[in-house]
């Protein structure tokens, strides 16, 4: 795995460390739901310049994210 892919998958695990604990949800439930409104695929993607900002703006920034996938279902 090249170093930028490592980067990255070491960036999703700590993203989805901090939301499980933020939430009191099991990793598994935190991986399923970010997975399931697209989180982990915006976090991949904006990877350059997430990965730069605190561990507060970037669960405030999920929450968000999750809040408008929701908004946009009904």
């Amino acid at each position: 795995m090249n170093k930028r892919k490592l980067d990255i998958a070491y960036f999703l695990s700590f993203c989805i460390e901090q939301y499980k604990k933020e939430k009191g949800i099991s990793g598994a439930e935190a991986a399923q739901l970010l997975q399931g409104y697209g989180v982990l695929e915006y976090l991949k993607e904006h990877f350059e310049v997430l990965h730069t900002q605190s561990k507060q703006w970037l669960l405030a920034d999920i929450d968000e994210f999750i809040k408008l996938r929701k908004e946009a279902e009904l």
